[in-house]
């Protein structure tokens, strides 16, 4: 008999009350075997981070290894921030939290916002669904159909607050491009925006992805019931080769830098990452899960249904579009500021 464990014995311990880090680790397979794992989305049912999370949360059990239920747990609060705060200091650091985080997270790490209480560098990146532009966008009854009519005319969009990219980026284009936006806030969300617009209230949404146009109001394309003025990213989307972006419109190369730092993290318009602190085989496992289920003809054929956007990412790969957005310089992070927070926040 071992030392430790003729010790243990004449202690009067069986070899059952080892601890953890004597007894064999666990394989993944082995983790997740009757495990459930809970998703979390940072806005209320409905929308496209509601819906692509569900369609993620319905392929992705039987890619990982012991196949948990993965369970959806909506978690609106804060803009995004309560989801990403609850993952990094309240769920448990096992690998059975996910999250499909808001992109514009690592801005906000970035330019220091108080409310922050998570580190991007630290979360477990598992992948991207897609690196969709944001679009800002009119509604036919403006008159409003290309980007140059703002410069002249006044645009009502609606948003759901101050912090949200729906405020963010039109004040960035009244303040460094000189458009003529002007923008309500309150709204609960982006399906109440749409609606505001329906009845009209509003005249055009501040952002929304593309991607979500495409798969939850393609009649409205169709119809001419909006147009796309500007896209958010730092590549024009392929099927909107015609529609400026938005850093491409800035006057200097000051103003150009903090735009693209703005539109940056369209790199990640979709990620799901999970907790810090998940051992390294059981984040792998799910990265490699992650990897198949991209490719998989059953997750394929449903997105495609649905008319939802995938042009996926590695873990590897969005970690690293995360993790650029803090190396950004003093001087861009410092403008970014007071373009997101406003002049009066330090």
């Amino acid at each position: 008999m071992k030392p430790v464990i003729r010790l243990l014995a004449t202690l009067g311990f069986g070899i059952t009350a080892l601890p953890c880090g004597l007894a064999q680790a666990q394989t993944p397979e082995e983790f997740y075997r009757n495990k459930n794992i809970d998703f979390i989305v940072p806005t209320s049912p409905g929308g496209d981070y509601d819906l692509r999370s569900r369609l993620v949360a319905r392929h992705f059990p039987r890619l990982i290894p012991g196949n948990p239920q993965v369970i959806v747990r909506n978690m609106p609060g804060g803009l995004g921030i309560a989801a990403a705060n609850y993952l990094a200091r309240v769920a448990p650091k096992d690998g059975t939290a996910l999250h499909m985080i808001f992109q514009n997270m690592p801005t906000l790490q970035a330019i220091g916002s108080k409310e922050v209480q998570f580190d991007v560098r630290q979360l477990g990146w598992i992948g991207n669904t897609t690196n969709t532009p944001n679009v800002v966008n009119s509604w036919y009854t403006t008159g409003i159909t290309k980007i140059e009519d703002v410069y002249t005319k006044e645009l009502v969009v609606g948003a759901p607050g101050a912090a949200s990219s729906s405020y963010v980026y039109p004040a960035a284009m009244n303040q460094l491009l000189g458009t003529k936006f002007k923008i309500v806030t309150g709204y609960p969300g982006g399906n109440d925006v749409n609606l505001a617009m329906e009845k009209g209230e509003v005249g055009g949404r501040g952002s929304n992805s593309w991607a979500s146009w495409k798969s939850g109001h393609p009649h409205w394309l169709a119809e001419k019931k909006i147009f796309i003025l500007v896209q958010i990213g730092l590549e024009r989307a392929p099927d909107l080769k015609d529609v400026p972006l938005m850093w491409e419109l800035a006057k200097n190369e000051q103003d150009r830098e903090v735009l693209k730092f703005i539109s940056a993290d369209m790199g990640i318009s979709r990620a799901v990452v999970t907790t810090p602190g998940v051992p390294a085989d059981r984040l792998a496992a799910l990265r490699t899960a992650f990897d198949t289920m991209m490719k998989d003809p059953m997750f394929l054929a449903e997105a495609d249904k649905t008319k939802m956007d995938i042009s996926p990412s590695s873990g590897a790969q969005a970690q690293a579009v995360a993790e650029s957005m803090l190396a950004a310089s003093p001087e861009v992070l410092a403008r970014a500021k007071v373009l997101i927070e406003g002049p009066g926040n330090k």
